[in-house]
């Protein structure tokens, strides 16, 4: 009996694997895509139940990812390895968007909010991106620069005053995220981004748009006309 449901078990992990490996997960539901993933982090265990057990809990797959890993660990009976495998997936998404975008060098005004805000894919912390471009538009500097709230008497102006004299940059992007959700920009927002127009502007950057990232989408401080 025992061989007999392991054996059932066996073949359901390699039906969806090639399922998987066949179609992608194209006609996967939200369940078999998370179970399937967690077959990698746990090899002898039937993991639909703790699929469909996540999902309650956190709603959707990125939801389970941002979880912290002491709670999957303590309700869930994960192990630091399977847990660290789901906060590894949106970072990995992550870094498989910017290496995408890594075929062009060129600033497309159309798409910068949409290329700056996947930089922040996986991210439940608040963090500082900036974005450096030549006078031609092309990308001189793409990197976080600071970790911690704009509102933080830590945003690290000088540094990227620094980084754009460094560069010899002639424009600028800077975006921040905030994980409450909220997209509207705060007072501190607006002062800092005022602070950092003038600055940058005496060193011959010109500041074209501050944005704010939340859950994916994001909002221009320039539509907001504050800069």
């Amino acid at each position: 009996m025992g061989d007999s449901k392991k054996s059932e078990h066996s073949g359901h992990r390699e039906r969806l694997r090639r399922r998987f490996i066949d179609n992608g997960l194209d006609g996967f539901e939200e369940h078999q895509a998370l179970e399937l993933y967690l077959f990698y982090a746990i090899p002898r265990r039937d993991t639909n139940p703790l699929a469909h057990r996540l999902l309650e809990r956190y709603r959707n797959i990125g939801g389970v990812c941002d979880a912290p890993i002491d709670e999957l660990e303590r309700d869930f009976g994960l192990s630091e390895s399977a847990a660290a495998l789901l906060k590894l997936l949106p970072e990995m998404s992550r870094l498989y968007n910017e290496s995408k975008l890594s075929d062009t060098n060129l600033i497309d005004p159309e798409t910068v909010g949409d290329m700056i805000a996947r930089r922040f894919i996986g991210r439940t912390s608040e963090a500082v991106a900036l974005l450096l471009g030549s006078a031609k538009g092309k990308i001189l500097y793409f990197d976080i620069v600071a970790k911690g709230s704009v509102s933080s008497s830590d945003f690290p102006l000088r540094r990227i005053v620094d980084l754009a004299i460094r560069h010899n940059a002639r424009t600028a992007y800077i975006a921040h995220n905030h994980p409450s959700g909220s997209l509207l920009p705060s007072r501190a927002d607006v002062d800092v981004t005022k602070l950092l127009d003038s600055t940058l502007s005496s060193v011959g950057v010109h500041l074209l748009d501050h944005f704010i990232v939340a859950d994916n989408e994001y909002a221009s401080l320039r539509e907001y006309d504050l800069i």
